[in-house]
């Protein structure tokens, strides 16, 4: 059944502010335990609550104030793809990055999440010295 825009538009208002404030283990509770989830760090992706949560542990300590926000949501079949914003704090400034998640939803859990977005600003932010 197709997620209209206001259940998707709902469901980001949650589920985006579980990645700022380090609390990896709220953020996976929106996941289904055999989610897959795919970054530009784990190009290969990831199965599970026993592979996603160490990842979102160190992913999350590492970035505690950074703040996510729906831009624009296309619902599909099967959940949404969303166009984010992200702002990223990096040393004294903060970094804006926006991409596109896949997201597919099963009773009200993430089945799969890919997260595509051009790494190159921030990498060069954080090498800085």
């Amino acid at each position: 059944m197709l997620m209209n825009v206001k259940e998707a538009e709902s469901f980001c208002g949650s589920w985006l502010p579980a990645w700022t404030g380090n609390n990896p283990e709220t953020l996976i509770k929106f996941y289904d335990h055999n989610a897959f989830y795919l970054d530009p760090s784990n190009k290969q992706g990831l199965t599970g609550h026993n592979e996603i949560l160490p990842y979102f542990i160190i992913l999350l300590k590492n970035n505690p104030n950074w703040i996510w926000t729906h831009e624009e949501i296309f619902p599909t079949d099967d959940g949404f793809a969303l166009k984010w914003k992200a702002v990223i704090p990096v040393r004294n400034s903060n970094v804006i990055e926006y991409g596109m998640d896949i997201v597919t939803i099963a009773d009200g859990k993430i089945t799969r999440n890919e997260v595509y977005f051009d790494t190159l600003t921030l990498l060069n932010a954080i090498r800085k010295k």
